[in-house]
């Protein structure tokens, strides 16, 4: 194969000289063409799941389209993976703004930590939650309100029944609110249909008197209330009205039943106030040698999950997997392989240091190292290109002629400090290039206008080649993310308690051009 596609680049210049046979070779080298990952249908089925998962939250609602595509495919594997290894608790590595970590507490009613690094993200994930419990309170005053007005209106319809059929519907009600509270997992679409609530009331009662009728509905609608914040628990449990599931006359009732209410009550308050915060942002920063158990006191057997751990953070994660006992599985899809450190990039001695590329022993003998700009490349988007989502020509050429002008200028080949996003701050190129040196903390007093817009005018008839350059790196990228992610996936593949690891493909490329995770869970044993 290496035969067939190197007469894309002369032999003696090394030159490309092919572009067709060049883009036939990148793709030949994409994960796509490879045959290596494994289909999430595949997956979710050995998993015992359902690729159509029902979604009660309208994601839409509280984030962009891309995100809740991603939250939501997502979450559905996680939970897949949770219910297989048998485990509630899920560790969200560079959690952000929670946006997942909510979803898999409310949707799925699993216990997450989420850890970032940032203040800011942990405060806003905070107040993101504060926002999505006021949501659902509204929700829930308005699910009360329709089923007391249906209820109502249905007995003023039915005819009065024997008291034999009160006391069969009763038992069938009691039943009902046991099989409900017995479920592992509350359907969330049932319980909150896009209509408000109206399709929830089935309640099949025939009563002698309105009141006993009000009476019923009240105690359905509380167990019903209880379950869905045990859902929507992500506040502490004093921030949301408490429900009660009894609204029978209390001295009507025995001793014994007395005395058996009141210890149901207190297991339930004590369970509340464990399951207290279903979710939880921290702030920490994670490296390979962090020790869990001084960020998640409760640590106990756990999923750890990752959507777009940025860098070496997506490494770190799979290490930390490998060595923590109590972390079962692991489901990560990574970015910003830019900012990944590499061990063979400088050729520095720094054996103390872990790295986040090469993971794996077979590129580590190699000594095998990709560069900034091969990295920088495979973050690039190719599905996104090829459905007209054209790479930013104009502020590619502003940024590479800024490059020359401090090179040939400042004598500038390389500096710590970013220009970042100036392009969509500048008015002009000029305004951009001071912008930029000011950001660079170079002094632009000794640059006159003139000698900027000199340097404009030298390489603007070269703006096409810049583009024809930065497209061979967008048909390139698949290539290099293929080295990064299969270095990852061979990590987990000399590890000795590893059951089942695999890289599956989870979202739309042109949504999400980050679209790969690795999974993969340890034998039973571990």
């Amino acid at each position: 194969d290496d035969d067939m596609f190197s007469s894309a680049f002369c032999e003696n210049s090394e030159k490309l000289i092919d572009v067709h046979l060049f883009a036939l070779a990148a793709k030949y080298y994409s994960l796509s063409n490879l045959g290596v990952c494994t289909p999430l249908e595949d997956v979710l089925e050995a998993l015992k799941g359902n690729s159509q998962g029902a979604t009660g939250i309208k994601l839409d609602e509280f984030m962009n389209n891309k995100k809740s595509h991603e939250v939501q495919v997502m979450s559905e594997l996680v939970d897949n993976i949770a219910n297989y290894c048998g485990i509630k608790q899920v560790i969200d590595i560079g959690s952000g703004k929670g946006y997942l970590s909510s979803f898999l507490s409310m949707q799925y009613n699993l216990k997450v930590y989420g850890i970032d690094s940032s203040n800011s993200n942990t405060n806003g994930a905070h107040e993101r939650n504060r926002k999505l419990k006021k949501h659902w309170r509204a929700y829930q005053s308005r699910a009360r309100t329709n089923l007391k007005t249906q209820s109502l209106a249905k007995t003023k319809d039915r005819p009065v029944e024997s008291e034999m059929k009160c006391k069969t519907t009763n038992e069938e009600l009691l039943n009902n609110a046991e099989s409900l509270q017995s479920q592992d997992q509350v359907n969330m679409q049932d319980l909150v249909p896009s209509c408000g609530f109206t399709e929830m009331g089935t309640l099949e009662t025939r009563t002698e008197t309105e009141a006993d009728l009000v009476a019923q509905t009240k105690s359905y609608e509380g167990k019903l209330s209880e379950e869905v914040l045990a859902i929507l628990n992500v506040l502490p449990a004093d921030a949301v009205e408490v429900f009660s599931s009894s609204h029978c006359n209390w001295g009507e009732l025995s001793e014994e039943e007395k005395a058996q209410r009141k210890m149901t009550s207190l297991n339930t308050k004590a369970t509340k106030s464990s399951e207290s915060n279903l979710y939880l942002p921290l702030t920490s920063c994670i490296t390979a040698e962090t020790e869990l158990r001084d960020i998640v006191t409760d640590l106990e057997d756990c999923v750890m999950v990752g959507l777009h751990t940025c860098g070496d953070l997506a490494a770190n994660t799979l290490r930390i997997f490998a060595a923590k006992p109590e972390i079962k599985a692991v489901c990560s899809v990574g970015c910003c392989y830019h900012l990944l450190s590499e061990q063979f990039e400088n050729q520095e001695e720094c054996c103390d240091k872990v790295w986040g590329f090469p993971m794996c022993q077979y590129l580590k003998d190699k000594g095998w190292c990709c560069g900034r700009n091969a990295r920088m490349s495979a973050c690039l988007a190719l599905e996104r290109v090829a459905v007209g989502q054209m790479l930013p020509t104009e502020s590619l050429f502003y940024r590479a002629v800024l490059q020359v002008i401090i090179e040939e200028m400042y004598g500038v080949t390389k500096s710590d400090r970013h220009v970042g996003k100036t392009f969509s701050k500048s008015s002009s190129f000029v305004d951009y290039v001071r912008r930029s040196l000011k950001k660079l903390e170079l002094d632009d007093s000794k640059l006159p206008d003139s000698c900027i817009m000199d340097y404009y005018e030298k390489y603007k008839h070269r703006m096409n080649e810049l583009e024809a350059f930065n497209m061979l790196k967008v048909v390139l990228a698949p290539c290099i993310e293929v080295l990064i992610l299969l270095d990852r996936l061979c990590y987990l593949k000399e590890q000795e308690n590893i059951a089942w690891s695999g890289l599956v493909k989870l979202f739309d490329p042109v949504k999400s051009p980050r679209c790969y995770a690795v999974i993969a869970l340890k034998e039973e044993s571990c």
